[in-house]
């Protein structure tokens, strides 16, 4: 059977389709000490520039720069956009003001996370979704009978995060007036040429942060500016490695890694509830019917959730990322998705996805089966494991306001 040449040009185009570039990309790649890339949503990003050390100590004792373009981006406008949205997602927002953003995620009919994210109120009926999945066709889709325009605005706006204990100094020295007083989560505008930046302070590190918003056209002079008034305050650009190691000691979570998203899985056990990956926080009971609530509320009364999040320490410090977790070193009781020793809170610290009861009701006499490599051979070893309070890490100036000056 021949193919339709269309096709076949069609399917060739889509295969030499290259790999996107932020606006940002030039001056990254400049930094790059050697190639160390990944694929982000379809995007070139980088895993680090070089020395993933410096790039951690920049996040955490004087500023680490991110390039957040890839998250994917839309808009959501009209008469009924709170009311889609407060359809659409878990958390209430009504109770979201202008120039706010609040974390949330939404479900299908199951009351399994599809993805979380963070929405931004830009105006009364103006709103900004980012996240990590392509969601435009689930939107589209839920949007049925609400008044309402929903545009993908990914690769028209470029963002980078702004994160570390000197991020407030570096926006101050470039003339944002004000900036030290919003409060986290908190959204405003200044001038960049003859644009306008949208800064707001957010982030994925669990310290003191930001993430600055502009058209694409603004990106490289939104980098100069950036770079100049932070030369003195320990500015440095950062990859997904540092970045990784931070949001870790701050117990978020990554779709896909700690979770799998519902339009992923392939396998129904392997989707999850909100309160089995520690997003029951999210979910507002008391707001109007959302997709999936029927489910969650179901699952909370009757007790059925069958699996917990939980944060997790471990002997030695080997880090345990992929271990699998077992009771009495016999029964098999959950995975860790993410692990590292923290630098700062000098402790080998996990995320763990266990099976209900361990980790709720059962929680003493856990191990980690961690395979370590050393000198070419991997080495077997059980670590006792103790359930510990999240975040690991804790630190007062992520919440500050304003922040000390630096």
């Amino acid at each position: 059977m021949t193919m339709n040449a269309s096709v076949l040009k069609a399917l060739q185009t889509h295969i030499d389709q290259p790999i996107a570039e932020t606006p940002f990309e030039p001056r990254f790649d400049a930094l790059s000490r050697y190639p160390d890339w990944y694929v982000w949503a379809g995007y070139k990003a980088a895993h680090s520039l070089g020395d993933v050390e410096a790039e951690y100590t920049a996040l955490r004792n004087a500023a680490g720069v991110f390039d957040v373009t890839p998250m994917n981006k839309y808009r959501i406008t009209g008469a009924d956009a709170e009311r889609f949205l407060n359809y659409l997602t878990v958390r209430d927002v009504r109770k979201l003001a202008v120039d706010r953003v609040h974390y949330t995620c939404w479900c299908n009919d199951f009351g399994h996370v599809i993805d979380d994210g963070t929405l931004f109120r830009l105006g009364a009926d103006d709103f900004r979704l980012c996240c990590q999945d392509k969601q435009y066709d689930w939107l589209t889709d839920a949007a049925f009978g609400f008044e309402v325009a929903i545009e993908e605005e990914t690769h028209h706006v470029a963002g980078l995060a702004l994160q570390g204990p000197t991020s407030c100094r570096i926006l101050k020295n470039m003339g944002f007036i004000g900036v030290e007083q919003l409060k986290p989560f908190q959204i405003a505008r200044y001038s960049l040429g003859e644009g306008t930046v949208t800064v707001s302070r957010t982030g994925f590190t669990g310290d003191l942060g930001y993430e600055l918003w502009v058209e694409n056209g603004l990106a490289l002079p939104l980098w100069d500016q950036l770079f100049e008034a932070g030369a003195l305050h320990g500015i440095r650009a950062v990859g997904y490695q540092a970045l990784n190691q931070c949001r870790i000691e701050a117990a978020f979570i990554v779709p896909n890694a700690d979770f799998m998203t519902a339009s992923h899985v392939l396998r129904p056990d392997r989707a999850r509830l909100p309160d089995e990956i520690g997003l029951d926080w999210l979910v507002d009971p008391d707001k109007p019917n959302f997709n999936g609530k029927r489910a969650i509320l179901s699952a909370q009364a009757k007790g059925t959730a069958k699996h917990v999040l939980v944060g997790l320490e471990i002997e030695g410090n080997v880090p345990a990322e992929g271990a699998i977790i077992y009771h009495r070193q016999k029964r098999e009781a959950g995975i860790v998705t993410a692990g590292i020793w923290s630098p700062t809170a000098k402790r080998n610290i996990a995320l763990a996805s266990l099976d209900r009861p361990f980790g709720t009701t059962v929680t003493e006499d856990l191990w980690a089966e961690i395979y370590a490599l050393c000198e070419g051979r991997y080495h077997k070893l059980m670590k006792r494991v103790k359930i510990v309070p999240r975040p690991f890490l804790k630190l007062d100036r992520r919440t500050t306001t304003p922040p000390a000056d630096f």
